[in-house]
């Protein structure tokens, strides 16, 4: 199993919107994808701006190319965060998972 880890960050102000639009685009975009396994999308305010961590796990590289593309690496976004992200990160991080409870 693959662990995928994306960070990203927004304006406390645009946090909401962000959040419901990660809910009702990216997470069945996520989920429509054979291999993947589950979709967890983390939120921490801090101040005047809000971060984001989304951690899905696949069950193989080869689902994984299948929603990222070749370059599983690179980041994928929507035309709709450039209205709240930051920056845009060019890499995700992926880790093996070797031991857990699902």
């Amino acid at each position: 199993m693959i662990c995928r880890i994306w960070r990203g960050r927004t304006l406390r102000s645009k946090a909401d919107a962000y959040a419901l639009f990660l809910e009702k685009r990216a997470i069945p975009d996520d989920r429509s994808v054979p291999g993947n396994l589950s979709v967890d999308i983390m939120r921490r305010d801090e101040g005047a701006v809000t971060h984001f961590l989304t951690v899905t796990h696949w069950d193989s590289e080869q689902s994984i190319r299948a929603f990222a593309g070749d370059e599983v690496l690179k980041a994928k976004y929507y035309p709709e965060d450039k209205e709240y992200l930051l920056e845009f990160e060019p890499e995700v991080q992926h880790y093996s998972v070797v031991s857990g409870a699902h």
